[in-house]
């Protein structure tokens, strides 16, 4: 197995970081905030948050290099065998609400763990959660994540897709947090180049699987009846970030700085105590036909 470059992944991100940047502000028309924190042991924090846009309510694409002594539990939880030891990590984070209830709220990460040469893993994925579905959307977003997986194996789409099924799901509400995407933890199966090239390849599609959908969408009209059931359906976004994420987890554990960790939080939520949606509306849709595991490729193409 070849040896790890720290510098090499830490480029991408921050490159990957100001093309995102770039084209949501030109979609959106309003510039990012940004600002740049030294962290502990020579680390750096690069968050860039948009805020009020005219179609994005709240948008963060953040990137982090941590350093530290001994890794957080949310980090060797699964590999109990790195616990205590020292670490560097890179992360960049993307979550972008909207605020049309009809273009959905979009996440996605990519992460490196970096023990030593033979101890170091990449992470991320990305998935969608729309609100008021078009199923031409949903299967764009699962061709972009095959295209990302398949030069990689045949069967990488399908093993990720499930990883993201089982990742993205509330268990205390027993129905997923949307339509899924990918999602991959502890991948180091190949050499440090070929896992890198896979890592790179999924960054790649974040945009062409987003940004044609916002597009589609951004400008349909809606009233207030849209605008607070997505605002509810928020409130499932705000309780799996604080109550199963681990990244969310992480950053909390790792002592960064609070307002970086929690930028990934919608701007607004609400919540409604024992809400059903009326029989045959298109809010009832949302749950019946979207919020359920289904081989999206195959039923919608």
């Amino acid at each position: 197995m070849s040896e790890p470059n720290i510098i090499e992944v830490k480029q991408y991100f921050i490159d990957l970081q100001a093309q995102i940047c770039g084209e949501l502000e030109a979609l959106d028309g309003k510039p990012f905030l940004f600002e740049d924190f030294n962290t502990t042991n020579g680390g750096i924090s690069r968050p860039r948050v948009l805020e009020d846009g005219r179609y994005l309510e709240k948008a963060a694409v953040n990137f982090t290099h941590s350093k530290g002594t001994s890794l957080p539990k949310a980090a060797s939880a699964r590999n109990p065998e790195l616990q205590g030891k020292s670490f560097e990590a890179l992360a960049i984070s993307v979550i972008v609400h909207p605020k049309n209830p009809y273009v959905p709220t979009f996440h996605a990460n990519l992460r490196f763990f970096l023990v030593n040469e033979d101890q170091w893993h990449f992470g991320g994925g990305f998935d969608l959660t729309p609100y008021y579905p078009f199923p031409e959307d949903v299967l764009h977003w699962h061709r972009t994540a095959a295209k990302a997986c398949s030069p990689f194996g045949s069967g990488l789409y399908k093993r990720l897709k499930g990883w993201c099924d089982d990742y993205f799901f509330l268990q205390h509400r027993k129905e997923p947090r949307g339509v899924g995407g990918i999602f991959f933890d502890d991948w180091n199966e190949t050499s440090f180049e070929s896992s890198l090239a896979f890592v790179q390849n999924v960054g790649n599609h974040i945009l062409p699987a987003y940004l044609p959908i916002i597009k589609r969408r951004k400008d349909i009209p809606f009233g207030s009846k849209e605008e607070e059931f997505m605002l509810y359906r928020r409130g499932r976004y705000a309780e799996f970030n604080l109550v199963i994420d681990r990244g969310t987890k992480y950053g909390l554990e790792s002592g960064r700085r609070i307002e970086s960790v929690l930028a990934s939080m919608p701007p607004r939520a609400i919540w409604k105590y024992d809400w059903k949606p009326k029989s045959g509306s298109p809010e009832a849709k949302l749950y019946e036909d979207y919020l359920r595991i289904r081989d999206w490729i195959h039923e919608l193409n």
